[in-house]
């Protein structure tokens, strides 16, 4: 197909400049028909197909290739098969007597109508998409590998952003994290869209209907909100989330975030959370700020008690005063010896309830088979 550069030229030369059809082909190089349809056309013609037309020598073998090609989908991208390959598999196994270049033409096409379409999406108030995202920074003196907790909400792009250390239970930090952002943003999400991360999905069953996790389901019920599932291997279900984990690795945390301690990185955080809402993104006229006013109108009121975001056992104290979470020691009152006891793990402290009263508080331990003292400033026991 001719540029429309050439049609300009070609047209000129003759339409304006009385260059003869016959000169005008000798001198732009092109077949006389074609200068009479340059004259009549004043661009190249846009056939449009409205099918795929294809050499006769193809009939009855269409079906085979898009057989392969369906077959295809299944196996590993570096192990489906090319045109060539095709072309070979119909002449050797098919008997085909044509050529490969119109095996090639046909399997090219029915990749390309095979491919994905995409389109800008219009989110609707009041909903919410959520991940994590891993990063390094300077945390008391030290580096520090961290993940961080990300909500977006795809209607106004208002972000919230926590880290957390790296060697945390992350099932705890994940349902912290929702407590803590909904009382950032000061209500609850109509739903909120996740990947199908085991801290929420215990498994995925046959019939394709997913099995919360115990914690998960218990937050869940709590805030009542409805929760939504991208389709496995399919990051961009989950598209704005996906682009806040990117863009608050690149913004906020470069250069590498330094802090004397978490809370004090995640102060900042919030600020960074809250100063993005003066932003004007493409394709708005208002702010992210204006456009959070609709999502905060649709959201529920969040309950009166914020969730516990705790694993929670039942034990008994040692003779030795000392209760067992999850491989760890940890010290109660030796008052409480022998006592039944409950057990509340955070993401980063333990606690210790007996009989309806905290009598120990401790750092949570992620060692194996480690022993944490007690605080002197805790609990003496009962009087």
């Amino acid at each position: 197909m001719k540029r429309v550069e050439l049609y300009l030229k070609v047209r000129r030369a003759v339409m304006i400049d009385g260059m003869s059809r016959r000169s005008a082909a000798k001198y732009f190089g092109i077949n006389r028909k074609t200068i009479d349809k340059m004259l009549v056309f004043p661009e190249p013609p846009q056939h449009g197909r409205t099918g795929r037309s294809f050499s006769g020598k193809l009939s009855g073998f269409t079906e085979i290739i898009d057989k392969i090609l369906s077959d295809d989908r299944t196996v590993h991208a570096k192990q489906r098969h090319t045109g060539v390959q095709i072309f070979e598999r119909l002449r050797d196994e098919h008997g085909f007597t044509g050529g490969i270049t119109i095996v090639r033409d046909y399997v090219a096409n029915a990749k390309l109508h095979s491919r994905e379409v995409f389109i800008p999406l219009s989110h609707k108030p009041g909903h919410a998409q959520v991940d994590f995202g891993e990063a390094d920074g300077v945390i008391g003196g030290k580096l520090t590998r961290f993940h961080y907790f990300c909500m977006d909400l795809p209607h106004s792009d208002a972000p919230f952003v926590k880290a957390y250390p790296a060697e945390v239970a992350v099932a705890e930090a994940f349902c912290e994290g929702h407590v803590a952002a909904f009382a950032f943003f000061g209500g609850i999400p109509l739903s909120i869209l996740y990947d199908n991360t085991k801290l929420a999905v215990a498994q995925i069953l046959g019939d394709g209907k997913r099995e919360r996790s115990r914690m998960f389901s218990t937050l869940q019920s709590h805030y009542l909100f409805e929760d939504k599932f991208g389709r496995p291997g399919k990051g961009n279900d989950k598209g704005k989330v996906e682009g806040l984990v990117g863009y608050s690795q690149r913004h906020f945390m470069v250069p590498m975030p330094v802090a004397e301690n978490f809370d004090a990185m995640n102060a900042r955080f919030l600020e960074q959370c809250v100063e993005r809402r003066q932003a004007v993104l493409r394709g708005h006229s208002q702010s992210i700020g204006e456009r959070l006013a609709a999502d905060l109108a649709a959201f529920m009121a969040l309950p009166a008690v914020a969730f516990d975001p705790c694993q929670m056992v039942t034990g008994r104290a040692s003779s030795m005063s000392l209760v067992r979470y999850r491989t760890n020691d940890y010290s109660v009152p030796t008052a409480y010896a022998h006592q039944e006891v409950v057990i509340k793990g955070y993401f980063d402290r333990i606690e210790v309830i007996c009989g309806g009263e905290r009598i120990a508080v401790h750092p949570r331990s992620y060692e194996h088979e480690d022993f944490i003292p007690l605080d002197r400033r805790a609990k003496k026991g009962p009087r």
